[in-house]
C-alpha cells in the first residue's frame, strides 16, 4: 500500500490510514498557507493523529536559534495554549506528529516568532469537530 508517497505495511498502513496529513506553507510574506485554500483553516476530529507537514521559507527576521516561524495552537475561548502544540520551524521542510485537542472546538494558531513587520497577521483558525 502506498500512501503520501510512504510504503506502508502491516500495522504501519493501518497507522498510516488514521493519520490526518495536513500540508502547510509557512511562508516569506509572513502567512499561513494551505494549498487551494483562500482563507487557510485546519479542522481534525477531536483526538485524533496529525502528521503536520510544514515547508517554512524565511521571512525578514527571525529567532538566534534560526527559527524563522513559529505554531502554537490556542483555545479561543480564553487564548490558553494547548500542551504540545508549540512549534518551531525552521527553513525548509520538516514534519511533526501530534494528536489532536480532545475537546472538540474553536481554536487558534499563532506564529511565536516575529518574522516581519507583518507578523501579527500570521494566524489561522482550527476548528476540532467531536
Amino acid at each position: 500500500m502506498l500512501l503520501a508517497g510512504l510504503p506502508c505495511v502491516g500495522a504501519q498502513a493501518d497507522h498510516a490510514l488514521l493519520t490526518h496529513v495536513i500540508e502547510l506553507l509557512a511562508d516569506s510574506d509572513s502567512r499561513y498557507k494551505i494549498a487551494g485554500e483562500r482563507t487557510p483553516e485546519i479542522t481534525v476530529k477531536a483526538g485524533e493523529q496529525v502528521l503536520l507537514r510544514v515547508t517554512a521559507r524565511r521571512g525578514k527576521s527571525w529567532n538566534r536559534d534560526g527559527s524563522i516561524h513559529g505554531f502554537s495552537l490556542l483555545r479561543a475561548k480564553d487564548r490558553t495554549k494547548v500542551e504540545g502544540w508549540d512549534l518551531l520551524f525552521k527553513p525548509g521542510n520538516q514534519e511533526f506528529r501530534l494528536t489532536a485537542p480532545t475537546e472538540p472546538g474553536e481554536y487558534v494558531v499563532v506564529c511565536t516568532v516575529i518574522c516581519s513587520e507583518d507578523h501579527e497577521g500570521m494566524h489561522m483558525k482550527f476548528i476540532v469537530l467531536p
